[in-house]
């Protein structure tokens, strides 16, 4: 063969290569996350759906990039995506400490609405005052941020660490807590599925709302990644698929 020719395929060969977006050409990407409500939940079939999976699914898959998605508690998600021994980490609410730790998509893919919960007979007026908290037992789920104002006094309150949203409603029903910090999308089902929906209910006064992202790595090497994400996070939004995809899920958007 000519060694012309050879040095034009391997020219061609190489414009090809650089196409394709480095992490796609070197791997499948990892996506972790925790089993949140209608956001990222696991099958018994051991199949990954709700409004994290899709999504990502429309904007990266177009663009060659390969998904496996995995589930683990939620503090070691966002260890592996910080160590970047994962990819993405889907669903974090954006706080100053995990800016530190990932870089956040441009902009938000969905919203929640962080509440009180308290056992029907104990009644508790919430009006968004700090003080009434004073002395209370008051669950909060491990390696959650709840807003702002609340991580803004947390050394003042007396709070109790719970490992998932079920623990947190047993021990509220159980008398062992006064109050419980959660999230309306992830706790209803539980409550549901516990029975205990006539037992326990929600104060009306929001704790806060706080938006949810994918975030990744701070490694330079996720900044094609980020980059490609957002850019078809954009376009994806711009045809209504994420309204309809939502709408889908019965999931807010911001």
């Amino acid at each position: 063969m000519h060694p012309g020719f050879l040095r034009s395929l391997f020219a061609v060969g190489v414009g090809l290569v650089l196409l394709i977006p480095p992490l796609a050409l070197a791997r499948e990407l990892l996506v972790v996350g925790s089993d949140f409500s209608r956001i990222f939940e696991r099958t018994a079939a051991d199949e990954y759906r709700g409004l994290g999976p899709d999504l990502l699914r429309q904007v990266l898959e177009p663009r060659g990039y390969s998904l496996r998605f995995a589930s683990y508690p939620w503090a070691r998600a966002q260890l592996m995506v910080e160590r970047g021994q994962a990819d993405i980490l889907v669903g974090p609410y954006r706080s100053p400490a995990r800016e530190a730790r990932f870089a956040f998509a441009e902009s938000a893919f969905q919203r929640d609405r962080i509440v009180f919960y308290r056992r029907r007979d104990r009644p508790f007026e919430w009006s968004g005052d700090y003080r009434q908290l004073a002395g209370l037992r008051i669950g909060v789920v491990r390696a959650w941020t709840y807003g702002a104002r609340f991580d803004g006094v947390r050394e003042g309150l007396d709070l109790v660490t719970v490992e998932a949203v079920d623990n947190g409603l047993k021990m509220l029903s159980l008398g062992r807590l006064e109050l419980f910090a959660s999230n309306q999308r992830n706790t209803l089902p539980v409550l549901q599925a516990l029975g205990l929906s006539d037992e326990i209910n929600q104060l009306e006064h929001p704790i806060d709302t706080q938006d949810g992202y994918f975030a990744f790595p701070l490694q330079s090497s996720h900044n094609r990644l980020r980059e490609d994400f957002d850019e078809g996070f954009r376009q994806v939004v711009e045809r209504g698929q994420l309204a309809r995809l939502a709408a889908r899920w019965q999931v807010e958007i911001p």
